[in-house]
């Protein structure tokens, strides 16, 4: 019903960009927030950046300042733009929306398939 697709993970080098995006498809009636968040070995998935509705924005501490999350509301997308990347970005990154599909169900979390953010030394 629903699907996220991430683009933009590949491998770069300390100090370089990045730039993520998701497109969310499928039955939507209305996106409360979409955001990222990250797993690397051996870690548990956190919280990367997220942005609600509203406009509201959420970061890491360990990203804020480096990364900035937009969204395209027309086209249900959000963008991740990563500067300043560190070694302790590595991890696959996981985008994230939480919507509802018809105005009878209440919002629920779907997640896409993940994409590989590498930063080399």
């Amino acid at each position: 019903q629903v699907q996220l697709v991430e683009s933009g993970g590949g491998l770069v080098q300390t100090g370089g960009s990045l730039r993520l995006a998701c497109a969310a498809s499928g039955r939507i009636f209305s996106i409360t927030a979409m955001g990222w968040y990250r797993q690397a070995p051996g870690k548990q998935r956190e919280l990367v950046a997220r942005i609600f509705s509203g406009g509201l924005t959420e970061y890491a501490d360990s990203v804020k300042g480096r990364f900035t999350i937009s969204r395209d509301n027309a086209k249900n997308t959000v963008f991740l733009q990563m500067n300043s990347l560190k070694l302790e970005d590595t991890a696959v990154y996981h985008c994230y929306a939480r919507l509802r599909t018809s105005s009878q169900v209440m919002s629920d979390d779907y997640w896409g398939q993940g994409t590989q953010v590498t930063v080399s030394s």
